[in-house]
C-alpha cells in the first residue's frame, strides 16, 4: 500500500452515508496519535467553562481518580469506532455514557459544546500537526460521525455542517471560558496525570510542554503564565517534525485503537465494557440530584 492510498480509498466513499466507515480509517489507521492527542485536549478545554470544570471537581473524577476517568473515557468512547454504533460493543458504550451523564445537571448547551469540541479540535490539530491535512471528504464525515454519536446522547440542537459546529464553539468559549478556583484544580490534575506517563524527571519539562500547545484563551481562563515565545516554537516545531516523519513512513496495515495506548493505565487483566464508568449515587459524594430530562437508554 501506497502512503496516500488510503486517502483515495476514503474520497470514493460517500461522507454522509459512509461517515463511520471514513472516520475509523483517520483514527485507527491514517491519524490514530493525532486523534487521542487532539481529543485528550479537546476534553481538557472543556474544563475552562466553569460549569464544567466545577462540577468535574465536586465529582473528583479528575482529581482523586484521574488515570481511571482517562481510561474509562477512552475506552468507552473507541469502543464505538471499533465496533460501530449498532454492534453490542458500541450500544454497552453509548448506554454506560448516557447513564453516568443521567446522573448529573448538565445542560444541554455544555453537552453540545463537549459534542463539538471533538469535531473541531481533531480537524485543527491534525491541520496544524498531522502528516497531511483532512480532506474535505474527511470533515463532513467527522461531523457526521459525531452528529450521530450526539443523537445517540440525547443531545438536542446539534449543529449540522462543521462550520456550523465550529461557530458554536468559538461562541460558546468567547461567552464562557473564565477563572474558576476548582476549575484549575481538575486542569492541573490533568497536566499531572500527563506528566505522569513519562519518567518524573521530566514532568516539568512535559507541563511546560503541554502548557506550550494552548491557545492564548485557555491559558488566560486557567491563570497560568504564557510559555515564552521560544518554547512556544521549539515545541509546535517538534510536533510538527513528528507529522512530517510519519509521512516519509509507510502506511499503517493494521487498526490501532485506544485499548493499545501506552497512556491506558488502568486495567492489565482486561476490562469489561458495562463496568466501566462510574455509578454516581444523587445526592451523595458530589453528585447532585438526577436530572429528570436525561436521554433515554440506546
Amino acid at each position: 500500500m501506497k502512503r496516500y492510498e488510503r486517502l483515495e480509498r476514503i474520497r470514493r466513499l460517500d461522507p454522509h452515508e459512509d461517515a463511520f466507515e471514513i472516520y475509523r480509517l483517520i483514527a485507527a489507521y491514517e491519524f490514530p496519535w493525532d486523534v487521542t492527542r487532539a481529543l485528550e485536549l479537546a476534553l481538557y478545554r472543556t474544563y475552562a467553562v466553569p460549569s464544567i470544570g466545577r462540577l468535574l471537581a465536586q465529582t473528583a473524577e479528575l482529581t482523586d481518580r484521574a488515570q481511571k476517568r482517562y481510561d474509562d473515557t477512552s475506552l468507552l468512547l473507541d469502543a464505538v469506532v471499533e465496533h460501530g454504533f449498532d454492534s453490542e460493543q458500541g450500544r454497552t458504550a453509548v448506554r454506560r455514557i448516557n447513564r453516568m451523564h443521567r446522573s448529573y445537571d448538565i445542560s444541554n448547551d455544555d453537552m453540545r459544546y463537549v459534542l463539538c469540541t471533538f469535531v473541531v479540535m481533531p480537524k485543527r490539530w491534525i491541520d496544524a500537526y498531522g502528516w497531511r491535512r483532512l480532506s474535505r471528504h474527511e470533515i463532513v464525515a467527522c461531523g457526521v460521525y459525531y452528529r450521530t454519536l450526539g443523537q445517540r446522547m440525547g443531545i438536542k440542537d446539534i449543529p449540522a455542517t462543521y462550520e456550523e459546529f465550529e461557530a458554536c464553539l468559538d461562541a460558546y468559549e468567547e461567552a464562557h471560558f473564565a477563572w474558576d478556583e476548582d476549575a484549575r484544580r481538575v486542569s492541573d490534575s490533568t497536566l499531572d496525570l500527563m506528566a505522569s506517563w513519562y519518567p518524573r524527571p521530566l514532568a516539568p519539562l512535559l507541563r511546560r510542554a503541554t502548557l506550550a500547545l494552548l491557545d492564548p484563551s485557555l491559558l488566560e481562563a486557567f491563570r497560568y503564565r504564557a510559555p515564552g515565545p521560544v518554547t512556544r516554537t521549539l515545541v509546535r516545531g517538534a510536533v510538527r517534525a513528528r507529522g512530517r516523519a510519519v509521512r516519509l513512513l509507510p502506511p499503517r496495515r493494521t487498526p490501532h485503537h485506544a485499548r493499545q495506548n501506552r497512556e491506558i493505565k488502568g486495567y492489565p487483566n482486561g476490562y469489561r465494557l458495562e463496568e466501566l464508568g462510574t455509578r454516581p449515587t444523587p445526592g451523595t459524594a458530589g453528585c447532585p440530584v438526577r436530572r429528570a430530562d436525561g436521554p433515554a437508554d440506546q
